[in-house]
Parts: structure tokens; sequence; C-alpha cells
């Protein structure tokens, strides 16, 4: 006769804080998801693209303002807790940057750039909470395969509002107001 396997007991935020200080940890659906820090491509994507944002949506510089865009920001958002590499809040729905360790408000905007060890958990679990939780737009950033992919959360749907690749100048939803040059996400510049 088999031994009864005992249930798995939900990770707890005690899990998260007891990792080692160079991983990255998430609570998706209970399970606790250790990543590395991202490596170069990753993170020069990333940071190329909120140096295309930050300027114009939260200082305001030739553009709208009235967003927050934040790096790693930690989100408590229910019983999950997720690290997009970055997410943006209009300033209407969160006035102000709170003092604690996590954001509670969902964002409006979410970008994940896909690593191979975490393309999954991006995909699948964090895109159903993004989608629990009524963000509006996510972006998926592929380094390897130098794409990025927009996202509208449609009736509780994510849908595939574009997709852009290699050496493309875009704009995209919900930030139309700037032209994006994807060379710059991929650590390249445009010769004239």
């Amino acid at each position: 006769m088999a031994l009864a396997s005992r249930p798995k007991a939900p990770a707890r935020y005690e899990d998260i804080v007891a990792l080692p200080e160079n991983l990255v940890g998430e609570i998706v659906a209970g399970e606790l998801h250790a990543s590395p820090r991202p490596a170069n491509p990753h993170a020069l994507a990333s940071s190329a693209l909120g140096g295309e944002l930050v300027p114009t949506y939260q200082f305001g510089r030739g553009g709208p303002g009235g967003w927050w865009i934040i790096d790693e920001p930690e989100l408590h958002l229910g019983d999950d807790v997720l690290v997009p590499d970055i997410a943006g809040w209009r300033r209407e729905r969160m006035p102000e940057v709170s003092s604690g360790v996590a954001f509670v408000v969902p964002p409006d905007w979410v970008c994940e750039v896909l690593s191979p060890s975490t393309e999954r958990l991006d995909r699948v679990g964090k895109l159903r909470v993004y989608a629990r939780e009524r963000v509006a737009r996510a972006w998926l950033v592929n380094p390897v395969t130098r794409t990025l992919e927009i996202l509208r959360l449609e009736g509780g749907f994510w849908v595939v509002a574009a997709t852009h690749g290699g050496d493309a100048v875009i704009r995209a939803e919900p930030f139309t107001e700037v032209e994006i040059d994807l060379l710059h996400l991929w650590g390249e510049s445009r010769t004239e």
C-alpha cells in the first residue's frame, strides 16, 4: 500500500525573505519561484525600455506625464507576490508611491522581459494573475528573438494587440506618444 503524500503547504512571504540575495523570489498560485538575477541582455532591454518611457511618462518631458514607471516593483496581489521587470501606474489611480516595501495597487501596465528560465512563468502564471487583477496592458520583450508583444486585456482574456521585432521603430499602447526604437533594447543604435 502506497503512502498518501501530504499536500505541500503554500509558500509564504517568509520563504522569499529567506532566499539568498542573488535570487528574485515570487509566489504564484501558492508556489515559490526563485530566479537568478537577469542576464545582461535581459537587464539591458529592461533598462533601455525604462529609459525610453520615464522622461515622457513619469517626468512629463515632451509628453503627457501622469505615470509612475518603476523597475522591478514587488507586487502583493492577493496571495501572489510578483516582480515584473517594469510596471506603470497612472497617477490618477495611484497618486503617490507608498513608503512600504510592496505595491498593493495593481499596475495599469507591466513589462516582462523573457528569459529561457522564466518565460513559462511569465507567460502562464504571471499573466493569469495580471488578468485577474485587471492589469490593462502587458508587454513581453524577448531579447533572444528580438521581439516585443503588446497584449491588451479584453473581457478577462489577453489579446495580442501587436507584435514588433528587429529594428522597428514603434508606437505602442498605452505609450503611443513616444517612438521606441527597438534597436536600443537590443543594445544597438542606428548609424546615420
